[in-house]
């Protein structure tokens, strides 16, 4: 690397051929955003905590140290052209300390936003887009007093680290005292969002790129349902109407503008029984509900993550196959290794496994796409009827 690009990280225009992509994190998302980019013949380096996650195993190089090592950060930097990121769990000063050696996308005040509930509630709250009803709560004193604001049903989170169900717990709209200052305790933190349950017909998600050129561009939004707050299955085209559809585009691009963020933002929803949406989080990433766009689309979620911050045009997000994902846990791993030849068997069944070391409860251990014309077509196929009937969701 020259001293000038050390120098002025902010003025590099790269071209979109040979780059070494920086990645922080080695999880599946980075795994997958990996093969995208060496598809399209880059290198990526890898920075991580922990030795021998999923994109180790096809990344070019991998640095393994603590967020807080600036050596380690340097010398990181070093090796590459522009850093980008699969997780946003990442100290701000981590993403500072980067963003003044190489070009980062997204930028450290996008990542900030989104990892703290607090921070992205206000944002949207601020620029005019539907949220829940909420409180900022720091205290159990407070918390009583969040619950008398709200009077309903309610789920207290934690303001950061949260994912998957972890970090929230829900409370009842007659919830005691003593109930309150347990579920406080729970948690374990000293930022929290009490938020109204709200009621819904629908979850969906909608993911939105923008590129270092400003050009944008949406996947139609994919429909989602959870169990015990982990994705279950995604479908694709979402089964709304076009009101919904409309709605989740265009709030959708006026997030990315507004965050003026460059690379993927995912905008999780709620479909209201008026047909309104409501948004409920925000991922500056690939995401669990767009794994299927890598037999669906023309163009991946993550392939679509590598051009945009690399500065190449955006790829098509046309929907060329109705597709269902379903997530693979590690609950499936119960009594051994699953069983995947019914998912082998069939030219419609595309099988993903992270090559994850140990299966746990409610790890993700990979997932499962089925592409055709028609939902329920895919729904009787052998491979999605044994999935459904002996092993999902999730064993339960």
């Amino acid at each position: 690397m020259s001293d000038d690009k050390k120098k002025q990280p902010d003025n590099i225009q790269p071209t979109t051929d040979n780059l070494t992509i920086g990645i922080l994190g080695g999880g599946q998302l980075g795994q997958m955003m990996t093969m995208a980019a060496k598809k399209m013949g880059h290198r990526v380096v890898i920075y991580d905590v922990v030795p021998g996650g999923p994109a180790a195993s096809v990344a070019d190089e991998m640095i393994v140290a603590p967020f807080e090592d600036e050596k380690a950060l340097k010398n990181f930097a070093n090796k590459v052209d522009l850093i980008t990121l699969e997780f946003e769990n990442i100290p701000i000063a981590t993403l500072e300390f980067l963003a003044a050696l190489r070009p980062l996308h997204p930028a450290p005040n996008v990542v900030r936003i989104c990892q703290d509930r607090i921070f992205e509630k206000e944002f949207l709250q601020s620029h005019g887009i539907p949220v829940a009803p909420f409180c900022v709560v720091r205290s159990a004193e407070e918390l009583v007093g969040a619950k008398k604001i709200l009077q309903a049903d309610t789920i207290l989170k934690t303001a950061t680290l949260g994912y998957d169900g972890k970090g929230q717990v829900a409370i009842k709209a007659g919830a005691s005292s003593e109930e309150l200052s347990q579920a406080w305790d729970s948690l374990r933190t000293e930022r929290a969002v009490l938020e109204k349950k709200v009621k819904f017909q629908a979850e969906g998600s909608i993911i939105v790129a923008r590129s270092r050129r400003g050009e944008i561009a949406a996947f139609p939004p994919q429909e989602n349902e959870h169990v015990r707050g982990i994705l279950d299955v995604s479908r694709a085209p979402a089964r709304f109407s076009k009101k919904v559809l409309d709605q989740a585009e265009s709030l959708g691009k006026k997030i990315a503008e507004s965050l003026n963020v460059v690379g993927l933002i995912t905008v999780e929803f709620f479909v209201l029984p008026d047909e309104t949406i409501m948004v409920n989080e925000l991922a500056p990433r690939p995401h669990n509900s767009g794994h299927h766009t890598i037999e669906s689309s023309a163009t991946s979620q993550f392939e679509q993550a590598v051009r945009a911050v690399t500065g190449a045009p955006l790829g098509s997000t046309k929907l060329i196959q109705t597709a269902i994902m379903l997530n693979l846990l590690g609950d499936l791993w119960k009594t051994g290794e699953p069983d995947w030849k019914p998912f082998l068997d069939q030219p419609n069944i595309f099988l993903h496994l992270y090559g994850k070391k140990e299966a746990k409860p409610g790890r993700k251990m990979g997932h499962v796409t089925f592409v055709g014309e028609k939902f329920t077509e895919m729904e009787s196929t052998e491979g999605m009827k044994n999935f459904l009937e002996t092993q999902g969701p999730f064993c339960n």
